[in-house]
């Protein structure tokens, strides 16, 4: 299915610096490769079209047989009641030639007594009762009125076919392995806000012990931040489920162990799609392509069945002596066949296989129509992901400005914890946006890739 190369583990991978995920345009993440690589490998359904290919290739075998000889040995013992002979009026006629010629050859006259010292043939059996048989058979078909040929070209753009469906199934999995990896992404993403978070309460916890022993503050506002630390708690409780059912996600797409995935560090970069210029058909588009020409040339198949047919047949015997008087040792001969009338079920069925055509033109073009509807959609998101982008950036800039200036009030006593908790939920919640936005681009992009059937030569 793939080449036998030697890749980098992904556990290597893992424990070695991060690498930056780079442009998608450009090449992906080493670690979200190696993934789908696994992934395709693994995959029931890619197999299983493999499998389909294999049997098309078989077909057009089998099609090409049908112009090969076929030579067949036989054998066989048959004991009939009794020998098969002449009946008596016959044997008469046949003893009384023979005493006829025998007299012309030896020169008596014709109505002299026949001699008694010159011995008689027997007349033989027609068949005698025991009968062995040893023979070989030769059929040849030497013009199949273009039957055959008709049938290898279906078979050929039926492979086609099902070789462009197994890659449209390689894309839709590389698809669900880059959204899972981008989740996974995401989710580590929420725990560095959350670290980041902690250590702001951890800060703010520790400004207001001093202020409470001071007489600055009252043990409300402890009260306040542990009960933000027990919210934050339970977050991180949150992100340890979503991690786990993600990495088992990711072990039941590409078979790699739930410890070596458990070791992935995935970040969400921006990317721009300056090099996204080119659009290739989509696999889709080229599966039906091709099975529309295969169900055209099934249909000048059927039609075929009206051609004549010419075939050679042989025979030839080793055993003489078990034949009757009317086999034949040996022969050989060509016939003709020629379907004049079949009750017209040629014509139908040649008629079914061009309806069953005009059904995949239909879908080619309702699937091109919806093919242009989704590259316009994926690039009007993926331009809403980037203005998204610049607003949330700001965002983050206005709380975290907001954060220390209603930190510093509250250190000189001049602000309420609540405002400085809000400042910081604020500035969480911006800080989670942005990665958010990160993964909205990405997924725009990959949707990108894949209406403009391109994403194939990105994972490859």
């Amino acid at each position: 299915m793939y080449p036998n190369i030697a890749r980098p583990s992904i556990l290597f991978i893992a424990l070695a610096w991060f690498v930056p995920a780079m442009s998608m345009a450009q090449q992906l993440d080493p670690i979200l490769k190696e993934l789908i690589s696994k992934g395709l490998d693994k995959s029931h359904s890619i197999n299983v079209h493999d499998l389909d290919t294999e049997q098309a290739k078989v077909d057009q075998n089998l099609a090409k047989t049908v112009f090969l000889p076929k030579v067949t040995l036989n054998g066989s013992f048959t004991r009939l009641n009794d020998d098969i002979t002449f009946d008596d009026d016959t044997q008469n006629l046949l003893i009384g030639t023979q005493k006829l010629l025998i007299k012309e050859a030896i020169g008596i006259p014709f109505n002299d007594p026949f001699p008694g010292n010159i011995p008689l043939k027997e007349v033989p059996n027609l068949q005698n009762k025991n009968i062995l048989k040893s023979s070989v058979d030769l059929d040849w078909v030497l013009f199949s009125g273009l039957e055959v040929t008709n049938a290898i070209q279906a078979s050929k753009h039926k492979e086609a076919s099902l070789n462009y469906v197994g890659n449209a199934e390689k894309d839709k999995i590389a698809l669900k392995i880059i959204e899972t990896y981008d989740k996974l992404a995401l989710v580590y993403a929420s725990k560095r806000v959350l670290t980041t978070s902690e250590n702001y309460l951890n800060e703010q916890e520790f400004y207001v012990k001093k202020a409470i022993e001071n007489g600055l503050a009252t043990p409300i506002s402890r009260k306040k931040i542990e009960l933000a630390q027990q919210q934050l708690a339970s977050k991180e409780l949150e992100f340890n489920h979503n991690k786990t059912v993600l990495i088992e996600v990711l072990h039941q797409l590409t078979g790699e162990s739930r410890e070596n995935l458990a070791l992935l560090d995935p970040q969400l970069q921006s990317f721009s799609t300056t090099s996204v210029s080119g659009t290739e058909k989509r696999n889709e588009i080229k599966a039906l392509e091709e099975a529309e020409k295969a169900s055209l040339y099934k249909s000048k198949m059927e039609k075929s069945n009206f051609i004549p047919k010419l075939a050679l047949k042989g025979h030839y015997e080793f055993i003489e002596d078990d034949l009757s008087l009317l086999d034949p040792i040996w022969f050989i001969g060509a016939g003709i066949k020629w379907n004049v009338f079949d009750g017209f079920q040629s014509q139908l069925k040649s008629k079914k296989s061009t309806i069953e055509s005009q059904k995949y033109r239909e879908q080619i073009e309702e699937a091109e129509e919806m093919i242009a509807l989704s590259i316009i959609e994926a690039q009007l998101t993926y331009e809403s992901s980037l203005q998204n982008t610049k607003i949330v950036q700001k965002e983050i800039n206005l709380a975290s400005a907001t954060y220390n200036m209603v930190d510093k009030q509250f250190k000189n006593n001049l602000a309420p914890i609540n405002d400085v908790l809000d400042a910081l939920t604020d500035l969480e919640k911006a800080n989670f946006k942005l990665q958010e936005s990160f993964f909205g681009q990405r997924r725009a992009i990959a949707n990108l890739l894949h209406a403009k059937g391109i994403l194939t030569s990105f994972y490859n």
